[in-house]
């Protein structure tokens, strides 16, 4: 068959030009982030919204940087990276992420936990804007303390210390536990509602409570996984029992014994050379924790300002990473992000069951918390166990804590 090249080529000739023509004419250009303050929200359940803000700046053509806010806290992320119009947003040190498309003024997308197959829906709107807006004036002030049940009347309860400071709407503060803190947490008292609210990058954690000048009646949320019921009531004398009366040595044992390996696969226990005649503080811990985060900060900043202190630390990372690899990825990012100078030992990894942990460490009664912390004098011999961390967003507990942390750990060392 033989083509008409008279009718053939005009046609093509057209379909070219209109297609390279249709090139010349898209102007479209992958969107540009603004830079400021955004309002993220993720959404939880019961329909209910957990908010939080961050300020997203542009560090040079390709790369961005956040500050997540929480109340006083202040978490820097570097790791942003953009690809047409989709993000990539890593919090430090946790394994969480949130992977997004976005428009100049819209981020949609997910926070994604891999390990724990966890991802809770995700959407940020630029502007200033407070995380949460009142729309009547507040009835009471929940300044104050507050003795906390969760989950009450069920095997599962436990207590809590609501500690917290009221501006006009604005609420700030926290719960303790036996366990640890609920982060820096904030919000606002929306008549007779409070709602307040904290994301890290490892949790998001929502409280909402119908509030009387007596009682908070509410619900925990955390991420959309889970929630549990709350009631307090106000008391300002109330303590919780001390965290160095939770966790202790079963009967018939004298010592702590462990072997588990470092990064570079060395099998190391208390029976080595570095841990000799020395005082020893044990943490027993998770890079997933944001408690042991904090504690692991206090750890790194301790020894840098007591350089002369001879006492010696090891970790024991207990790590929901499905692999052994992962487990050793995180405690690689931890230690580089924060300056971790310490061992850091692999005691567990695919879950961070505590009874599990437990096993592992089986002159102890429990592991109650991660983190709990293990005092070893120069003999050998257990001293104390600490169960949990309230850290900086418990304020006046932290700095008391602080105080009678360096008077311990000297006492150990100067035996």
């Amino acid at each position: 068959m033989v083509l008409n090249k008279t009718v053939f080529m005009p046609k093509l000739g057209l379909l070219c030009m209109l297609w390279l023509l249709s090139l010349s004419c898209d102007n479209t250009k992958d969107p540009v982030l603004r830079e400021g303050i955004w309002v993220a929200e993720l959404e939880v359940q019961d329909n209910e919204i957990l908010p939080f803000n961050f300020d997203l700046k542009k560090i040079d053509q390709e790369h961005y940087a956040m500050e997540i806010y929480n109340a006083e806290e202040v978490i820097e992320v570097d790791e942003v990276e953009i690809k047409n119009d989709s993000i990539i947003i890593r919090t430090p040190v946790f394994e969480g992420y949130i992977a997004a498309t976005f428009t100049d003024s819209t981020i949609k997308g997910e926070f994604i936990k891999e390990s724990l197959d966890r991802i809770v829906p995700f959407s940020a709107t630029f502007g200033q804007r407070d995380r949460f807006i009142a729309k009547q004036e507040p009835q009471v002030n929940v300044s104050g303390i507050w003795r906390t049940e969760f989950s009450p009347d069920t095997e599962d309860s436990y207590l809590g210390k609501g500690i917290f400071t009221q501006n006009g709407t604005k609420v700030t503060g926290t719960f303790r536990t036996t366990t640890g803190d609920y982060r820096f947490l904030e919000g606002i008292l929306d008549g007779d509602v409070m709602k307040i609210s904290a994301f890290d990058g490892a949790h998001a954690f929502l409280f909402t409570a119908k509030v009387t000048d007596s009682s908070l009646v509410g619900t925990f949320y955390s991420g959309n996984h889970f929630q549990e019921p709350f009631i307090a009531k106000r008391n300002e004398s109330f303590e919780l029992p001390e965290a160095d009366s939770l966790t202790f040595l079963k009967p018939g044992y004298g010592n702590l014994a462990f072997s588990f390996p470092d990064a570079n696969g060395a099998m190391v226990s208390l029976n080595d050379a570095q841990f000799k005649d020395k005082a020893v503080i044990v943490q027993i811990m998770g890079t997933w924790c944001p408690n042991c985060l904090d504690e692991t900060k206090f750890l790194v900043n301790y020894l840098k300002n007591n350089p002369g202190l001879d006492i010696a630390v090891v970790a024991l990372a207990f790590e929901y990473a499905k692999t052994e690899e992962k487990a050793f990825n995180s405690i690689k990012r931890l230690t580089s992000a924060i300056g971790v100078e310490y061992p850091v030992l692999l005691a567990q990894f695919g879950t961070s069951s505590k009874s599990k942990a437990q096993e592992k460490l089986p002159m102890l009664n429990h592991v109650l918390s991660y983190p709990t912390t293990i005092f070893i004098d120069k003999k050998g011999a257990v001293r104390k166990i600490h169960t949990g961390f309230n850290g900086p967003a418990t304020g006046s507990k932290y700095e008391l804590f602080k105080d009678e942390f360096d008077a311990y750990v000297k006492l150990l060392v100067s035996e």
